[in-house]
């Protein structure tokens, strides 16, 4: 046969070279199939590839035929160096272009011609070396592209014949090497390491790794690759731990790490710990793991890398594996239900509550019954044939994509004859207003004499009186519950002496039922107090035991104060009372009173009055008395008074006295018999910024190597009990430098502590309330701290898979040392700070049915700045039950009624019967006149409600910031009561707040999944609120806007979710069913509003989607049912906020007020938008609101998915070196163990003891 001619090469460009190359090469294939002919021109194919990057790429281009060219002759030819160069051009291509170009030569049946080629060579014996070489290597880069490889290997027998090579050929490194590579790329599949490793893969693993050696390191690390991923088999794990194989790998990794000094061995190292992790994840393989004293052996080698930071791959693994072995604990407690008990009047049928009710009292609900089923579990036989059948996309099942079930159905739900018991909630609909006397006011001019003055104020006390008739004086103070015993303003700390000048010894004394004269403030002055009583009863002082009535001219001189209180309300400002922080000054101390070296004029007195039911008793302080400090009085006092020019222009909202009666008078199931310092002194905000904490480095692993040493070091564990609530009688030694805890208060929650070393303390919070689960709010009082010490607090049964105390939150503290050196705020504090699962198991029964979960751990280290104080933490800014009824009578009581139409009702009764009160709010009629009448009547109604869960105090802050702007005298406020009736429930869930729950009410359910069907007797606020929204629909005023208040756990800023059917169709990706509805896009006018106003406001984290699990709350039900399109739920953030003004900050109570009040703007720049006439709005603030309404008609970004519990998902990196029961195994990047804060996260971060003033 004659020689095919060969094209000159040197006339010709590389390109063009390789071109004629592949097509004689094609030429040949077809025609004139001459060995010798192929073998030359694919040697030049090969000299060509091997020297010309251009080659490869023009080889593997986009369009080029050259890979088809080559394939096609290494399937036919009969050459072995034929084949031999074909498969030398593959690898040159396929080792440097990637993946890229191994997928290209998958996509053109590469795999299945090489897999063919293997088949045919292991006929011959013995089969060709080089070429069994490079038909590994190539198979071994482009198997793991191939999704059908696990399949198509073991159809062809390429497994046997793989294993049986490096059988045969142990001492042959460079033939062993590739086959170890694809026996690696074999065992992905769960099929193949199963059928691998019953041919005794595992066996021959081990007789390949071995003790260190500088000799062979890349085989051995090929093997370890090898090895951990065919233990991921639970049937190749079994098989290595009978076979002792977890001994002989942790004596293998301590040799290796005790000479492999210069850690140039380190992928050595990993790799036996990946073998230890894929053995440990059955439980057979922990057990060995522990026998073998795996635990110490990681600890302590993982303890020697951690001074070198590119050991931190072996530092995490190691933990990893720790906590995976760390055998499960159980929680020390009796039970998992809360240590509380209220009897229900009705037991649901079914859910949780049920479930509890139905549980054996036999039955342990605290121990995991999960024992490991995966040992029992047969191995799958077969695998998914079709992986593109698996939607790779993220699709949330939980969208509802039923556009029927979405669209709003306005229906009453209840008869209207039923509906109409709430029709005297309405009185300002059916109030005539014929009290009104027009421009009632009196100037008083300020020559008048006294004489005059007093003659024209008793004409203008009249005229008030009258007025008077309009605003709605303060309630009774409800009914007494839990009368048990004397409420206690806390103690937790031993009696000091009794010493002059001093905290006194009556501090700790039940407080004496009467005052004496000389110590309490004239009545006329105390206009809170006076309020409170019926005017047209003789006032009544105190002196000694002897009760005698005030003169009518001291009667005459108290009204005319309140009548000079009105004019001041009237025509200007009325000037600030007491300090901002609401406390009242008093410049005239009670008998009874704190007293301290140093004067503290912010704070209240106590009051210590003995009031009908039960008595009101201060605890003893733990402090022996008030350090000085360097700063004087008057620079502490001239801060504070700066900050109280900053106050709103009203009266002040905290009244310690007023606190204490209010509290009296709270039911609870517990009986509370103290007052938590903090709500007794009221909190203002701090004059600094508390920037997001900087999270240092390595802080996680750092904690759960402290938890690990528990187990190897248990001697030194201390493991003593100091707070049962469990066991009420238990008492702690007062002897000794142990802290004190107690929970003993209204909303505080604490329910066990553990005292584990000299200054480490585990704390168990306390479920809700006929529930077993949400641990999350904490409340809770710490005495007999000593200063310098680091102590470290673990709140170790949290079940929230993250929080945002990975990401700079910090717990809140109040010191009342610090409080009394005129300081009562809250801060940010703790350091080392951060949110990990722990080793405590959870049982089925507490999760939901799922065995195998764990609880997670808060922990933060704490530094007291004074000894023997006593110190309050919490997980947010409290907001209890009695400090509302004081805000709101003290809101009621300085009103100006000429100006504000303000009523309090009581909603409905609690199931432990507290009030849940409802207010409404609007402007006054400018006089009786039909028409001012009608316009007072027709004005549209704005529905608020907030604090549905106990533990989003938050909202209760935002709540305060909204009365307060709607009571205030700002021309704004004026204009938007004028625009609005306001119908608030500030308070949805009373007995969730003052029992301390996180989430539920006592009917140990979450109320904001119960407006669907509200059950009067279980949810009564919820369904009176509902019926509340259902009257309003039948009587055709139907709210403009509803909101709920709520906070979130999980997110950073303020924003709000809200209902729209067409963007939740958009979102499952049926652009055909979104085109076709027709929609009103005002729901985005208000959010869009607030993102351009509100500081703490962020519109991108928006939600206008409905979900299936949302379907049941007042958003929704609100916006389904009642009617209402701009239907809301405004989360306030937790933690801080990572854009704006407040960027890098942690979010305070002057910024959760503020977003309160500028809601208020927000809704009454709404009202312009939605009534235009009614306004002459200038052309720039048309413009303004024009963009706001266009920009609202954009739907431009995809909305955040809500996935639990009002929680969107958590986009931020979670910080998780360990997870107790991963099953998927991902390569651990090299700083996997620690998150390192972005750089928006990063910006403003600071040290905690750095706090940077204000201007």
């Amino acid at each position: 046969m004659n020689k095919l001619k060969v094209l000159s090469e040197k006339s010709l460009t590389s390109n063009s070279r390789i071109v004629a190359l592949l097509a004689q090469l094609e030429k040949i294939n077809y025609e004139c199939p001459e060995a010798e002919a192929a073998r030359y021109v694919t040697s030049k194919i090969l000299h060509l590839t091997q020297s010309q990057e251009k080659i490869r790429k023009e080889m593997t281009a986009k369009g080029s035929t050259g890979m088809d060219v080559l394939l096609s002759t290494l399937e036919n030819t009969k050459d072995l160096q034929t084949t031999l160069n074909i498969l030398n051009i593959l690898v040159e291509l396929v080792s440097v272009g990637g993946s890229r170009r191994a997928s290209a030569l998958v996509s053109k049946g590469g795999t299945q011609i090489l897999l063919q080629l293997l088949l045919n060579a292991s006929k011959e014996s013995p089969p060709h070396e080089e070429l069994m070489i490079q038909v590994h290597t190539l198979l071994a880069r482009t198997g793991p592209k191939d999704k059908k490889f696990g399949v198509k290997s073991r159809i062809n027998g390429a497994l046997t014949i793989t294993l049986n090579l490096v059988k045969q050929n142990l001492q042959n490194q460079r033939l062993v090497l590739p086959c170890l590579q694809l026996l690696r790329v074999y065992s992905t599949n769960p099929v193949n390491a199963v059928s691998l490793g019953k041919n005794g893969v595992v066996e021959l693993m081990f007789k390949i790794i071995g003790p260190f050696s500088k000799k062979n390191t890349g085989l051995m690390k090929v093997a370890l690759d090898t090895l951990a991923a065919l233990l991921k088999s639970k049937t190749n794990a079994r098989r290595a731990v009978d076979r002792g194989y977890v001994h002989v790998l942790l004596t293998i990794y301590v040799d290796w790490h005790r000479h492999d000094n210069r850690h140039r061995n380190m992928l050595i190292r990993k790799g036996i710990l990946q073998s230890l992790k894929s053995v440990t994840s059955l439980k057979l393989g922990r057990k060995a793991f522990i026998d073998a004293n795996g635990m110490k052996i990681l600890y302590n080698t993982s303890q020697d890398c951690l001074a070198v930071r590119t050991l931190d791959p072996l530092v995490n693994t190691s933990s990893l594996i720790m906590r995976k072995c760390f055998p499960k604990n159980r929680l020390p407690l009796p039970t998992i239900k809360s240590a509380f008990h209220f009897q229900l009047p009705v037991i649901p049928v079914t859910g949780p509550v049920a479930q509890l009710y139905n549980l054996p009292p036999e039955v342990d609900d605290v121990v995991d019954e999960s024992d490991d089923n995966e040992d029992l579990e047969l191995e799958a036989e077969n695998e998914i044939e079709n992986d593109d059948d698996i939607d790779q996309n993220f699709k949330n099942d939980d969208i509802e994509t039923d556009i029927n079930k979405l669209k709003p159905k306005q229906e009453l739900g209840r008869p209207i004859e039923e509906l109409k018991m709430y029709e005297h909630f309405f009185h300002e609909l059916s109030d005539d207003f014929q009290h009104i006397i027009h421009n009632c006011q009196i100037d008083i001019p300020f020559s008048m004499s006294l004489t005059s003055l007093s003659k024209n104020l008793q004409l203008f006390l009249l005229v008030s009186k009258e007025c008077d008739l309009i605003a709605k004086e303060p309630k009774p103070l409800a009914k007494e519950g839990n009368l048990g015993g004397p409420i206690v303003v806390p103690t937790a700390g031993e009696e000091p002496p009794v010493e002059p000048n001093s905290l006194t010894n009556s501090v700790k004394k039940n407080i004496i039922s009467q005052k004496e004269e000389g110590d309490k403030q004239p009545a006329f002055l105390d206009l809170a107090k006076e309020d409170i009583k019926n005017d047209s009863s003789p006032l009544q002082l105190q002196e000694g035991d002897q009760n005698r009535t005030v003169s009518s001219s001291q009667y005459l001189t108290s009204d005319l104060v309140k009548a000079l209180d009105r004019i001041t309300l009237q025509n200007g400002p009325q000037t600030s009372q007491s300090f901002t922080a609401g406390i009242k000054k008093d410049s005239s101390p009670h008998l009874t009173s704190i007293t301290c070296t140093k004067t503290c004029p912010h704070i209240s007195t106590c009051g210590n009055v003995l009031f009908e039911g039960r008595t009101v008793q201060l605890g003893k302080l733990c402090f022996t008395g008030v350090e000085t400090e360097e700063d004087d009085d008057s620079a502490s006092n001239s801060s504070v008074e700066q900050m109280s020019i900053e106050a709103p222009n009203m009266t002040p909202l905290h009244d310690s006295d007023l606190y204490v009666e209010i509290v009296k008078n709270t039911k609870s199931v517990p009986e509370y018999s103290e007052v938590a310092y903090p709500d007794y002194f009221g909190h203002i905000p701090p004059p600094f910024k508390e920037p997001i904490l900087e999270r240092p480095y390595g802080v996680q692993r750092t904690k759960i190597a402290q938890d690990i040493e528990r187990l190897i070091h248990q001697n030194d564990i201390i493991d003593k009990v100091m707070y049962d609530l469990d066991n009420p009688n238990y008492t702690v030694p007062e002897e000794g430098e142990s802290l004190k805890f107690n929970s003993r208060f209204e909303s505080g929650n604490l329910r066990k502590v553990i005292q584990i070393r000299k200054n480490e303390y585990d704390l168990i919070l306390n479920s809700d309330i006929n529930s077993n689960h949400y641990h999350q709010w904490f409340y809770f009082e710490v005495s007999g701290m000593r200063t310098g010490v680091g102590y470290r607090f673990n709140i170790i049964n949290c079940e929230k898979s993250n929080s945002q105390f990975n990401y700079g939150m910090q717990p809140l503290m109040y010191s009342v040392q610090e409080a009394l050196h005129a300081r009562p705020w809250w801060i940010r504090v703790g350091t080392d700070i951060c949110y990990y699962k722990n080793h405590f198991s959870r049982s089925s029964v507490a999760a939901g049915g799922q065995k195998g979960k764990s609880y997670y751990t808060i922990t933060f280290t704490v530094t007291f700045p004074h000894k023997d104080d006593v110190c309050y933490f919490a997980y947010h800014y409290p907001y209890t039950y009695s400090t509302l009824q004081m805000h709101l009578q003290k809101l009621e009581s300085s009103h100006n009624p000429q100006q504000i139409y303000f009523r309090q009702d009581v909603l409905c009764e609690t199931l432990s019967g507290n009030s849940c009160p409802l207010l409404t709010i609007t402007a006054m009629p400018e006089s009786n006149y039909y028409e001012n009448i009608c316009q007072f009547r027709n004005r549209p109604y704005i529905f608020l409600s907030a604090r549905v869960h106990p533990g989003e105090t938050n909202s209760s802050w935002v709540m305060k910031g909204t009365l307060e702007y709607l009571m205030s005298n700002n021309p704004t406020a004026q204009s938007l009561r004028e625009s609005y009736i306001f119908k608030i429930v500030p308070m949805l869930n009373p007995d969730g707040v003052i029992n301390g729950n996180h989430r539920c009410s006592l009917s140990g359910e979450d109320l904001n999944r119960q407006w669907q069907s509200p059950n009067p007797d279980l949810h009564p606020t919820i369904y009176h609120a509902k019926g509340l929204l259902q009257y309003m629909a039948a009587i055709k005023h139907l709210p403009l806007v509803y909101c709920d208040y709520h906070g979130h756990s999980r997110k950073k800023n303020v924003f709000m979710y809200g209902c729209s059917i067409k963007e939740t169709v958009w979102h499952t990706n049926d652009n055909a069913a979104s085109c076709d509805v027709v929609e009103d896009m005002g729901y985005r006018t208000l959010p869009k509003i607030l993102s351009r106003t509100a500081p703490a406001f962020c519109m991108s984290s928006c939600s206008f989607v409905v979900e299936k699990s949302k379907q049941s709350t007042a958003r929704v039900v609100v916006w389904r049912e009642i009617g209402v399109q701009r239907s809301y739920t405004m989360e306030s953030t937790l933690c801080g906020c990572d854009q704006g003004k407040y960027k890098g900050l942690q979010i305070g109570t002057r910024e959760l007020e503020e977003m309160g009040a500028k809601f208020c703007v927000g809704l009454f720049r709404l009202k312009r938008l939605t009534s235009p006439l009614e306004y002459n709005l200038p052309n720039s603030l048309l413009e303004f609101e024009n963009d706001l309404i266009e920009s609202s008609c954009k739907v431009t970004s995809p909305t955040t998915y809500v996935l639990e519990e009002d929680e969107p998902r958590f986009l931020e990196e979670v910080d998780y070196s360990a997870e107790s029961n991963d099953e998927i195994d991902i390569e651990l990047p090299e700083n996997v163990g620690d998150y390192e804060p972005s750089v928006q996260e990063d910006a403003l971060s600071d040290s905690e003891s750095s706090k940077t003033c204000l201007p």
